[in-house]
């Protein structure tokens, strides 16, 4: 086997920032793709003046140099470089593909020494600071690169088909609000409908409001507590969950950040508790409109001030067609034409008591519920085989790019499997 050495980042590469130069949103004469922050991710949204910019080649390693996600490697195509982005060049110890894996796996590393009091950005000294551990054998280096290419390649796979998934879920939205189903849960024919202010709905449909699904028995639409209710000072490293606008996304719950308060800070803000199947609303800032249902792991958490909460009646309707409702065309174009009204882009709850949405019979309802949540469990699904492959991807570079678990020459295959 061949030794293994460590050394700082300079003495393995060198660094050359890009520039500011002339973009354009659409490619022309003499221009190339600008690699920024996009296209690190494999998305080119401009193009350079080639002439007067720092350009990168297929392959070569890029590095997001400012912003919040700074420290970000990806690899670069043929184009210019963005003055947020700079190109790491091997010195020759290391093959380039290596170096790609290497400042991969220390990204939170790096994003726990970045400097700067408004945008933040990499370390000036991050080429002395940083040491990278190798094996002197190019070879190893390479079967190394081709273990974990091949779960890249296995991500990349997984992430078009949850982006397959998800062009159908919007088709499928479209023609489930469009057309209806029949009673034994086939869509209907495009004739039968009517004709709306809001376009085509289902013929036996009709144009209501959250106040004929809400259960009336508790306060059916509800803001959050106030900051004089409910402060920084009331937080508490254990006890009551608070379900802040971060945790509400679009169609799911985000539970990774949770702030608590006490027991009886939560008692005292009782009437503030969620129930399984309430229907969560982001009411403030450029998150308007975004919402999910409220599942069982959150039933008694409090909401803040950001969050509007509709206690549905689930006698009334099937939560989950409502939440489909709120992310279809319908409602969004109300959100958005309500939203900027006033001094703050928001929502209020007279707002969104206003807000019309179509409503078919329940039992329609939820046969269109049982629909959307058999499609949603197979998204659910691939999803979290794409979390198992970043886990394992994780864990694989710990141990090969630090010689902990060692590949042999020849023996790559074997790994891969």
């Amino acid at each position: 086997m061949s030794e293994w050495f460590a050394k700082s980042l300079n003495q393995l590469a060198s660094f050359q920032k890009g520039r500011k130069v002339e973009t354009s949103e659409y490619p022309c004469d003499g221009f190339a793709p600008y690699l920024g922050a996009s296209a690190i991710s494999g998305t080119i949204e401009e193009y350079a003046d080639a002439r007067f910019g720092v350009t990168a080649v297929a392959g070569d390693v890029l590095m997001l140099w400012d912003g919040e996600r700074s420290g970000l490697v990806g690899k670069a195509q043929d184009g210019v470089i963005s003055s947020t982005v700079a190109r790491l060049s091997s010195r020759g110890e290391i093959e380039g593909n290596f170096l790609y894996y290497a400042l991969d796996a220390n990204f939170e590393w790096i994003q726990n020494r970045r400097t700067g009091t408004g945008v933040p950005h990499v370390p000036k000294d991050l080429g002395r600071i940083l040491s990278i551990s190798f094996p002197k054998d190019k070879t190893e280096q390479r079967r190394i690169v081709e273990v974990l290419s091949v779960l890249d390649e296995a991500i990349e796979q997984t992430e078009m088909l949850i982006a397959k998934y998800q062009q159908i879920k919007a088709g499928l939205m479209h023609d489930l609000f469009t057309h209806g189903v029949t009673p034994d849960g086939y869509l209907r024919p495009a004739i039968e409908g009517q004709r709306t202010k809001f376009g085509w709905i289902p013929k036996d449909w009709r144009i209501g409001s959250l106040l004929d699904v809400a259960d009336q028995l508790r306060q059916p639409i509800l803001t959050g507590p106030f900051g004089a209710d409910m402060g920084s000072d009331d937080f508490v490293p254990d006890g009551v969950p608070v379900l802040r606008i971060g945790n509400v996304q679009q169609g799911r719950l985000d539970l990774s950040d949770l702030l608590y308060v006490s027991e009886v800070k939560a008692w005292q803000l009782q009437r503030y508790k969620v129930n399984e199947g309430d229907l969560l609303f982001a009411r403030q800032g450029a998150t308007t409109g975004r919402n999910s249902l409220a599942s069982r792991d959150v039933q008694g958490c409090l909401i803040n001030y950001h969050i509007i909460r509709v206690a549905l009646d689930h006698s009334l309707c099937a939560p989950l067609f409502i939440e489909a409702a709120f992310a279809g065309e319908i409602v969004k174009r109300q959100v958005e034409r309500d939203k900027g009204r006033g001094t703050r882009e928001g929502i209020n709850t007279a707002q969104l008591k206003a807000l019309e949405l179509p409503l078919a019979s329940v039992d329609e309802q939820r046969s269109i519920a049982r629909i959307l949540m058999t499609h949603t469990a197979l998204c659910a699904e691939i999803q979290s085989q794409l979390v198992n492959l970043r886990q394992q991807k994780q864990g694989l570079m710990q141990d090969l790019l630090t010689g902990r678990v060692r590949v042999k020459v020849g023996e790559s295959q074997e790994l891969q499997a």
